[in-house]
């Protein structure tokens, strides 16, 4: 049989793409989506979409109850969702306190149930300036503690956590995904802004691979 393995699995290019390495690393993938009072669910019904198209199982929990805890970022609560560059101050807004170590706490939580040695989450270098918890050090800290947290040890897997945008771009399109299958923006209307910082960061990656994004953008 093959080694279990939970996926975190937002709908995301990022996720999109770890997610199709597990699989072709040969694992029995468990994708793992979570519904925490986001200002829109568009990435997990695309999540859910593509689960479907996979056979893959996934499970979306919802956490919509601790929305007033993180309610001071632009993602969870009234601001605005800023427009710019990942590297202008204002994308600052958009930090979910805590987010990952409360979602990775339940990805743990489920891999030991399913007795599933991995689990595997999307970290990648360009969100190491705006974001303290996709960076090597509390990634690092995270596996360390998981290891050692229940009687099963669960190892906590980033293949692209030195990797930019760019780069897993190119390592999903060396596995002939269709990023159609993803969605990006922070507003979850019809098409893609094109304006907020996942959009900017998503349109260089493209660009930078010599490639046409496959959704639409507003702009």
């Amino acid at each position: 049989m093959s080694e279990k393995a939970v996926v975190v699995y937002s709908g995301g290019m990022d996720s999109f793409t770890v997610l199709n390495t597990a699989i072709q690393n040969g694992l029995d993938v468990y994708a793992l989506s979570f519904n925490y009072g986001q200002k829109h669910s568009k990435e997990l019904e695309v999540a859910a979409r593509v689960c479907r198209e996979l056979g893959v199982s996934h499970k979306v929990v919802d956490i919509t109850a601790i929305n007033s805890l993180m309610a001071n970022s632009s993602l969870t609560g009234d601001a605005e969702i800023p427009e710019g560059h990942y590297e202008d101050d204002n994308m600052k807004s958009t930090v979910v306190p805590n987010r990952n170590m409360v979602l990775l706490s339940m990805a743990i939580a489920y891999a030991v149930s399913l007795e599933a040695g991995k689990v595997y989450y999307g970290a990648h270098s360009g969100d190491h300036h705006i974001y303290p918890d996709c960076r090597p050090e509390f990634v690092e800290a995270m596996n360390a503690v998981s290891k050692i947290a229940n009687y099963q040890s669960v190892e906590i897997v980033t293949p692209f956590l030195h990797s930019s945008k760019g780069e897993i771009l190119k390592a999903g399109l060396d596995m002939d995904l269709n990023y159609a299958n993803t969605w990006t923006c922070y507003n979850g209307r019809k098409k893609s802004c094109g304006k907020c910082g996942a959009c900017y960061e998503r349109l260089e990656a493209f660009a930078e691979q010599g490639k046409t994004d496959p959704l639409d953008y507003e702009v």
